[in-house]
């Protein structure tokens, strides 16, 4: 873990993923800025202060803060803007100017990395604005290229051996653990040579050589349901040794977690639906739409979505479509924000009737002529299906998926019926090393019934591949960055060219 030469206690989120970015800001009197990190947007965590900028109203500060970028969290911040009477470190023995609240993903998201917005907090005043710029900080940039073999495997199919293949995941700080590599599956044995692959050091373990990485060994089957062999954990300290005595590991067993259910789709007026509208809490659609989208759409200009739906009767003549609009406008199927398409959502379940077959081909087929059109750049699209994964055209979606011109798609599972979706990320296409990632919603249930928890690691695992997968897109189309914008001048200030 770093520490900045300009903080006496500097405090870090979370180790590296998205990278580091520093930020500073503008705007006030004789005072100094207090950052904030809200959890969860209840407990507040003061971060770091700036320097005193003495007798001025337009103060541009030095110090920076450096914190843990994660585009698949969302990184809420508070910054406080106090005026100075004495060298006292209580805050409240100073004036209060005004306080100003974004996300870290607003910052870096916002058009050169730079977001301006007003401060308030004093009612009938206007406090004045604050201005925000974000650096990226360079971290592990190591790659590593590892490659395993096994050795009496145990045995899980009933004629034949098994065929095995590896899940690596690191852990992150909160207990939790993130998928980051899966081998091939090597068929009809016990004792499995695996090929050899390359993987960023960054991604086995953001860096810190001596966090646990955890390995798990599965049976592969066809329809999905892969049967689990054994796990071990280790370290990329341990595996840089190479092959020696200390990298060979005893699969073990573990005792199996209790399972969790969900209902299958059904009427949203019953409890047993999983669109049923809780009047106490939000339903397992609306818990993952908003997890998702909460984050992405720091990364959206204008805020303004479409939003689809699909497996319905609809008004008035009960006609079954898999590509309707949820606000029912089909000339202009956007929505404002998050909420707003949350609210779609909730209208459009009072006047649809939920009906079979499930078919994912049409949406994506809809939003990839979009893509399509866009080959500048310019636009980055991210199309998110939440189902209950019952899949009726399976051979016409996997076409879509695998023809795919938006770069990715990210599929959300809200439900036990998983086998389907399995199949469209497994070995047999190989979807997920495309960039196509979908992940089942009962794995992040909670087990204490901590919605917020659950919404933040579900949020986690399906935003994780972004960045890498965006990269990507760009570099095999030779698409190259923008040049970087002239730096800011503040108001006043002129800047001096050298010649």
């Amino acid at each position: 873990m770093r520490r900045s030469a300009q903080q006496s206690e500097p405090q870090v989120l979370n180790r590296p993923r998205g990278g580091d970015w520093g930020a500073g800001g503008g705007g006030g009197r004789g005072l100094y800025i207090a950052l904030s990190l809200l959890k969860r947007a209840v407990i507040s965590m003061l971060f770091g202060r700036t320097e005193v900028i003495d007798n001025t109203l337009n103060p541009d500060f030095v110090r920076k803060f450096i914190l843990d970028y994660f585009f698949e969290e969302k990184q809420n911040l508070r910054f406080d803007l106090y005026d100075v009477d004495s060298k006292s470190p209580d805050l409240s023995k100073h004036d209060f100017l005004g306080q100003m609240f974004c996300t870290l993903g607003e910052i870096v998201g916002s058009p050169a990395s730079r977001l301006e917005k007003p401060l308030g907090g004093i009612p009938g005043k206007k406090c004045g604005t604050i201005i925000l710029t974000a650096e990226e900080l360079g971290n592990c940039r190591d790659s590593a290229t590892m490659q395993f073999c096994a050795n009496k495997l145990d045995k899980k199919d009933f004629f034949g051996k098994s065929d095995p293949f590896m899940v690596f995941y690191r852990s992150n700080e909160d207990g939790t653990f993130t998928i980051c590599h899966k081998t091939e599956v090597v068929k009809n044995t016990l004792n499995p040579v695996w090929q050899a692959f390359p993987i960023p050091v960054r991604a086995l373990c953001n860096g810190d050589y001596d966090r646990t990485i955890k390995v798990e060994v599965y049976d592969w089957d066809r329809d999905g349901s892969h049967d689990f062999i054994g796990e071990f954990t280790t370290s990329y300290r341990e595996l840089a040794r190479g092959q020696s005595q200390f990298n060979v590991y005893e699969v073990s067993c573990p005792p199996a977690p209790p399972s969790i259910a969900l209902a299958h789709r059904c009427n949203p007026s019953q409890s047993t639906s999983l669109h049923y509208m809780n009047p106490y809490q939000m339903n397992a659609y609306a818990m993952a739409l908003k997890a998702v989208g909460e984050i992405i759409q720091d990364y959206d200009s204008d805020k303004m979505f479409p939003a689809l739906g699909f497996g319905a009767k609809l008004p008035p003549d009960g006609r079954v479509s898999h590509e309707f609009p949820l606000n029912g406008n089909i000339e202009n199927p956007y929505c404002n924000g998050i909420e707003g398409i949350l609210e779609a959502y909730h209208q459009s379940l009072k006047k649809v009737q939920l009906y079979g077959p499930t078919n994912f081909a049409p949406v994506v087929n809809h939003v990839a002529r979009y893509a399509a059109a866009v080959q500048d750049g310019s636009q980055y699209f991210v199309l998110l299906i939440i189902t209950d994964g019952v899949i009726s055209d399976m051979s016409q979606t996997k076409e879509a998926i695998v023809n795919v011109s938006m770069g990715l798609v990210l599929t959300v599972n809200s439900s036990f019926f998983f086998s389907a979706m399995v199949e469209l990320d497994g070995d047999d296409i190989r979807i997920s090393s495309r960039g196509k990632l979908f992940v089942p919603f009962r794995d992040y249930m909670d087990r204490t019934g901590n919605h917020v928890l659950s919404m933040a690691r579900l949020a986690k695992d399906v935003l994780a591949e972004i960045p890498d997968q965006f990269i990507s897109y760009m570099k095999s189309r030779g698409i190259k960055p923008n040049p970087s914008p002239p730096p800011y001048t503040p108001p006043g200030h002129t800047q001096h060219t050298q010649i």
